[in-house]
């Protein structure tokens, strides 16, 4: 794999975590099983129960990052 370009590949969140990116991911072409934050693949490898939890944490995360839509 080539060198990993920060702010494309990764990035550190505030907590001074390394984090990859979706970009990353799909560029790998597989779920790791480690349970990932920005996992492309919904989970596949990652067992349960902490399939279902992440799932549902990514789920509910994209609601709160949704536009909100007004009708009149």
């Amino acid at each position: 794999m080539n060198e990993l370009i920060e702010g494309e590949d990764f990035y550190y969140n505030g907590e001074g975590n390394f984090v990859l990116t979706a970009k990353y991911h799909l560029q790998r072409g597989h779920c790791c099983g480690y349970g990932c934050r920005h996992c492309p693949f919904n989970y596949k490898n990652v067992p349960e129960p902490k399939q279902s939890e992440l799932q549902k944490t990514k789920l509910m995360n994209s609601k709160d990052d949704a536009p909100e839509i007004r009708i009149f």
